[in-house]
């Protein structure tokens, strides 16, 4: 069976011909930085999720970043967000000069619990940062509500959730500003590192460019202090390829969770939102025999993952000197139990059926 890591490789050998094309197009060109690739691109994608302005970053990390950055949050603010995402989303808040704050997250759908998010609020609270997680959407009504309610920005981690639906609108077009990865094993990933910042907001969409470019506005003159953070034109040109293929790549992963759906029976199966169309980045099982059921699997050449076996306010860097609200029990909970079984668009019904005989084998002679 395929590995985890053969992900990109699959993608590109089944696009092959008009990736090289688009790449050898770049190389010929002689234009590797900021150039027509990256601003058809932004069109392109701005136009996909439903916004105005869409700007090319280096990678998801520092699309978070420079979105703080570009709403004037640092030293002394807090971010409210939560423990349960990749480090990258808190790394970027301590990269802004601000303190995370974490929160704990829903039991059934992963995401950062509405109602935890108003007990966390303080005067130095400046922005919400819910992170659409495995491709779930985070439940945005309440919190856009709350940050409404209390003036807060908020900040879409959509590095999961490329093409997401929530309410029949695309994540990253309900904040203030959304973030995306390209990181090679998203839904739409580049063959090296990227990222993107959307937005409806022209001025913010201005200071992003700025940013991303050490601040110019004019060459060579910094009005802000910004750093280099460019999406390069290899990667747009690879992206603006796949992006044409990433709807039907969407629908190829929703009818393999539905099959895992249909046919796993002794596992705890992630539940649907209401109003929302997942796109399954990950399909996250859980089970108390997750660490044996994890053996069992790489015996027979299955390769599953833990997203994310430690939660961050628990590992080295942070444990005891990050600001948690409250015991982060849901959080804490779920780390022990959680698997990521194989999907992606190239995953074969033959190899499906493997997975789903394998793990139906196992634990229907466990106790429970």
């Amino acid at each position: 069976m395929n590995t985890y890591c053969s992900q990109p490789r699959l993608s590109y050998l089944t696009l092959k011909k008009q990736i090289d094309k688009a790449v050898l197009k770049v190389l010929l060109s002689g234009q590797y930085i900021l150039g027509p690739e990256v601003a058809a691109f932004e069109k392109e994608f701005a136009s996909y999720i439903g916004v105005k302005y869409a700007i090319g970053i280096s990678c998801g990390t520092e699309a978070l970043h420079l979105a703080l950055k570009a709403l004037g949050i640092g030293r002394g603010d807090e971010v409210i967000t939560v423990s349960h995402t990749a480090v990258a989303t808190v790394q970027a808040i301590e990269l802004a000069g601000a303190t995370p704050v974490l929160v704990d997250i829903e039991p059934d759908y992963f995401t950062i619990d509405p109602d935890k998010i108003k007990k966390a609020i303080t005067k130095k609270t400046k922005a919400i940062i819910p992170v659409h997680l495995y491709g779930q959407s985070a439940d945005l009504a309440p919190i856009l509500k709350l940050a409404r309610k209390y003036k807060l920005k908020v900040i879409e981690d959509c590095c999961q959730a490329h093409g997401e639906v929530y309410h029949n609108k695309k994540v990253g077009a309900w904040g203030d500003i959304g973030c995306f990865s390209f990181y090679p094993t998203k839904n739409l990933g580049c063959f090296g590192d990227g990222g993107m910042v959307v937005t409806n907001n022209a001025k913010l969409a201005k200071k992003v460019r700025m940013l991303r470019t050490h601040g110019w506005d004019k060459h060579y003159i910094s009005e802000l202090s910004g750093c280099n953070a460019c999406l390069d034109e290899i990667q747009a040109a690879v992206l603006r390829v796949k992006l044409k293929h990433l709807n039907i790549n969407i629908q190829k992963r929703r009818l393999i969770a539905h099959y895992y759906r249909q046919m796993l029976t002794s596992v705890t199966l992630p539940k649907k939102r209401d109003k929302t169309r997942s796109t399954y980045h990950q399909f996250v099982i859980r089970t108390y025999f997750r660490n044996e059921l994890k053996m069992v699997l790489e015996a027979n050449h299955i390769y599953p993952l833990i997203h994310y076996p430690v939660p961050i306010h628990m590992q080295p860097a942070y444990n005891g000197y990050i600001k948690t609200s409250g015991r982060l029990k849901v959080t804490e909970g779920i780390s022990n139990t959680i698997l990521s079984l194989p999907i992606y668009p190239e995953l074969t019904l033959k190899e499906q059926k493997l997975i789903i005989r394998r793990i139906n084998e196992y634990l229907q002679n466990m106790p429970f």
